[in-house]
């Protein structure tokens, strides 16, 4: 990572609080040993060079989606602002529901969206499950402390007598068993003795606390599940908010940031690492715990539980499906990493919840691709327009902008000549009030070409209209002295149908038709769109190549990308990612 500032970073209270630890040299003389471990390990090392350390730690259960990116954006970003390290730590404590492929999947999308994890010569990628054995000496030292007990109540008895927000809980008959009991029934827990929920190893806190999450949490639960990293090597897992503080502690994170629904969990955090840090296993200062607001984007749903189903079901066509708010789809629809950045960072950061629509991200990235994206024309809903007074055989190069806000990308070719593909839509034989396009009698622009007249139209024995008839003006070819001979309102675009590229073409629209398709108790299946993917045979104009990836603002319709995984120059098939302008209102 960078250890140059970003310019003019916009503040917020996450800064203010790492600025004044740095001015007040809070973490200055914090030991790194150059990798994670307990006090043993830190001791050995020397003041860390890094300012601050952050981390980003997913669970491998799933693919990363947009409200992630906020998080990576934030923790990678500030790490990179103030001469940090930032770690990419996989919280994989939950082994029924995780699996390599995540792990893969993860990594790629962080590098993706511009992120790494090296600082100096380190590489700072870890796994919780690097830690198990560390975990289960603190747990062992809780024990002989006093600040831990092996339970053996099962999950609905310790439910039934954690208490409500009113009433107290009810101590455990095991409370206070002797340590030395507890510490034979953990080694017997670890060494597979006991069967899945038979018992667990809890925290001795405040049954009576006013926080529930204080009133003896679990720390350890059995599970005989194999990991996807440590084998059979373990059948008794940490829970995540006992992991995650000792994490932290081990890998020397000096601002913890996660979002709100942890907040009620800080106490807790505290606890386990000041507990710990009194025992002589963890070193000071401790991380400390910060919360900001998540990201809830408006017509998406971003629950792994309910992604996961919209894949298995089929509802979508795999994890990277482009309606799917996963960064895999968003990459796979045209989204680019700059901007989802700069959607992070216009959403800012604060401790208030609040939904974001969907426009906000679209917005961003029309405003990543207008200065740099290539123009090119396509016809979607292509009708034939003939040219009767143009010679048959013939055709005349036309001239435009690669990109008409940056003069240095030059102009692109493409041909003129007497058959065209233009929008269905820019012909009516009938046309209504204060419509300025085709229509018998009326002239119109051929973009970048030659003025034309309507003559007419061809219909099938259907009636419907199969073919467009006029006569072009030989004088006012765009760019030439006549082109403004002649005063015209309409201006329509086309390709030439003797040499454009034939592509399917995908219009991606938004996957639900409710903003908050799974607000309270609402089934979020029946918000489904059944409209979010249309599939058309368009043109595209001459010269196109559709290599996976590529991106380009076809005029008049949007920004569209060939498609990553199917997409060829042979086979062209192209994504709408974000139409020019925020429609969906009116589409409504």
């Amino acid at each position: 990572m960078s250890s140059v500032l970003s310019p003019a970073p916009v503040s917020n209270f996450l800064r203010t609080i790492i600025e004044k630890d740095l001015a007040e040299g809070r973490h200055a003389q914090k030991l790194w040993a150059g990798r994670p471990g307990p006090a043993s390990v830190q001791r050995q090392g020397s003041p860390d060079t890094a300012r601050i350390r952050t981390r980003f730690p997913p669970e491998p259960n799933g693919y990363l989606h947009i409200g992630h990116a906020k998080s990576i954006c934030l923790n990678f970003g500030l790490a990179r602002d103030y001469q940090g390290a930032c770690h990419l730590r996989f919280d994989d404590t939950n082994p029924e529901k995780e699996e390599d492929e995540y792990v893969h999947a993860i990594i790629d999308m962080v590098k993706w969206l511009g992120f790494d994890w090296s600082y100096k010569e380190e590489e700072n990628l870890y796994f919780a499950s690097d830690y198990f054995g560390y975990m289960y000496e603190f747990a062992e030292a809780l024990i002989q402390a006093g600040h831990a007990y092996v339970d053996e109540q099962n999950a609905e008895e310790i439910r039934a007598t954690r208490g409500t927000l009113t009433e107290p809980g009810i101590n455990s008959p095991w409370r206070d068993r002797p340590a030395e009991e507890s510490l034979r029934l953990l080694a017997e827990m670890r060494d597979g003795k006991h069967p899945d929920g038979s018992m667990c190893l809890r925290a001795r806190i405040d049954m009576a606390s006013p926080n529930i999450n204080m009133r003896d949490p679990v720390l350890y639960r059995i599970r005989h599940v194999p990991h996807h990293r440590t084998g059979d090597q373990w059948c008794i897992y940490p829970m995540y908010s006992w992991a995650h503080p000792v994490e932290d502690a081990l890998e020397g994170i000096t601002h913890s940031i996660c979002t709100l629904e942890f907040e009620d969990q800080r106490p807790f955090y505290n606890w386990i690492l000041e507990r710990i840090a009194e025992q002589g296993m963890l070193l000071e200062p401790l991380p400390q715990q910060y919360e900001f607001a998540r990201l809830n984007l408006s017509y998406v749903v971003t629950s792994k539980r309910k992604l996961l189903q919209l894949v298995r079901d089929g509802h979508v066509n795999g994890w990277d499906d482009p309606r799917l708010p996963t960064l895999a789809g968003l990459r796979r629809r045209g989204y680019t990493p700059a901007s989802i950045r700069l959607f992070c960072e216009r959403l800012g950061v604060s401790k208030a919840d609040s939904r974001i629509d969907y426009s906000v991200l679209e917005q961003a990235l029309r405003d990543d691709l207008d200065p740099s994206a290539p123009r090119a024309v396509a016809v979607l809903d292509p009708l034939k327009l003939v040219i009767t007074n143009y010679p048959e055989g013939e055709a005349e190069p036309c001239h435009a902008p690669v990109n008409p806000h940056d003069p240095e990308a030059g102009m692109r070719s493409f041909t003129f000549g007497r058959e065209l593909w233009i929008e269905r839509d820019d012909f009516r034989e009938d046309p209504p009030k204060k419509y300025f396009r085709l229509f018998p009698g009326n002239k119109v622009r051929l973009k970048y070409g030659y003025i034309v007249e309507c003559t007419g139209c061809v219909k099938n024995a259907e009636g419907e209209i199969i073919e467009v008839h006029a006569e072009y003006l030989p004088d006012t070819k765009s760019g030439t002295p006549g082109a403004d001979s002649v005063k015209v309102k309409g201006n329509i675009t086309w390709v030439h149908a003797a040499d454009a590229v034939q592509a399917e073409i995908r219009l991606y629209d938004r996957l639900f038709t409710d903003a908050h398709p799974d607000a309270g108790d609402k089934d979020f299946i029946a918000a489904l769109n059944p409209n979010s993917c249309t599939v058309v045979q368009g043109w595209l104009e001459a010269g196109t190549r559709a290599e996976p990836g590529a991106t380009w603002q076809f005029e008049r319709l949007g920004y569209f990308t060939a498609d990553l995984e199917e997409s060829s120059p042979e086979r062209p098939i192209i994504n709408r990612a974000v139409t020019l302008k925020d429609s969906w209102a009116t589409q409504k």
